[in-house]
């Protein structure tokens, strides 16, 4: 789904995950600035939008995934998993319920198969989930001189406000800030230490290695599916890898790409989630290694020699 914010001028379409948006509007560093230290709309309406509705929505999700929901207050975002039986992660949402339906925003390309997920699991209960991401859309806004939004969504990265997708360019024109790219977005994503569905995950991923516990998962709650192995890796052990923030060489001209290897001493010690160009740190990634990999290490990440920063405990 193309984005109508693809017509301001000076837009370059993101590659995939984040194709159907901006990746900037023709100054990067600029727009990361004015994303970091004033104010800025992301256009991250390539998400996918899920709306749950039903008098039995959130003692329904509350039992279907890794976040405390059954008494959620109107209007207090959280964040949430969806684990497979073994404990590996399969979503990621952000959700948020206005007094009448629960919203989950999801990765771009997941919307469906979450969505068929959660409708194999209805039986007999009083909930109708449905994607509606071809009528709503996701925008961010952040900064610290953002304006007060009616409706917006307070989360670490912003305002998420949802719009219906006919009067995304009304809401932009009216709201009057600069625009900023996925680009941007994802340089302060990495920095923040936020990782992201898809980019530092993979089949194995479990919410420990992450540092999702306590943002995305609740441990004092009831039983759903994957909490055997969350309770068991967070009482009685340790999980075998962990994120980390890496500062790249900067001498080298190319970025490692997502799923690159990271070696120590030529032998392989985990992969690059997300590589990114800071307009302040300079080329920087987030990257997921065995957990016994000292944090002086002297790693090379696709092919760029990279430094360690400590970002889970584990």
């Amino acid at each position: 789904m193309i984005s109508p914010l693809l017509e301001l001028a000076g837009a370059v379409e993101a590659d995939p995950p984040d194709r159907g948006v901006a990746a900037h509007y023709g100054d990067p560093y600029r727009e990361q600035r004015q994303l970091a230290e004033h104010a800025a709309l992301v256009d991250r309406s390539n998400r996918g939008i899920l709306r749950v509705s039903g008098p039995d929505r959130l003692s329904w999700l509350h039992s279907l995934t890794s976040q405390h929901l059954s008494h959620l207050p109107p209007h207090e975002p959280v964040q949430g998993l969806v684990l497979d039986p073994h404990g590996h992660v399969e979503h990621h949402f952000t959700a948020y319920d206005d007094g009448t339906s629960t919203w989950l925003d999801v990765e771009p390309g997941t919307a469906e198969s979450l969505l068929g997920y959660l409708k194999s699991m209805v039986f007999m209960l009083r909930v109708e989930p449905a994607d509606v991401t071809d009528a709503w859309a996701l925008l961010t806004v952040g900064g610290p001189e953002s304006p007060a939004i009616e409706g917006a969504r307070h989360l670490p990265w912003g305002s998420d406000v949802l719009v219906p997708r006919a009067e995304m360019r009304r809401f932009q024109e009216d709201l009057g800030l600069p625009v900023a790219g996925m680009d941007a977005f994802e340089a302060l994503r990495v920095a923040a230490h936020r990782p992201r569905l898809g980019k530092e995950t993979d089949h194995r991923t479990i919410p420990h290695e992450l540092g999702w516990i306590g943002t995305a998962v609740h441990l004092d709650k009831g039983c759903y599916r994957g909490q055997e192995t969350v309770a068991r890796v967070h009482n009685l052990g340790r999980p075998p890898r962990r994120l980390v923030f890496l500062h790249l060489d900067g001498s080298d001209s190319t970025l490692p790409a997502t799923g690159d290897p990271v070696s120590s001493d030529d032998r392989q010690v985990g992969y690059v989630g997300t590589a990114v160009r800071h307009y302040e740190l300079g080329p920087v990634a987030l990257a997921v290694v065995k957990r016994n990999t000292p944090d002086d290490a002297e790693l090379i990440a696709g092919g760029v020699p990279a430094k360690v920063e400590r970002v889970v405990d584990v």
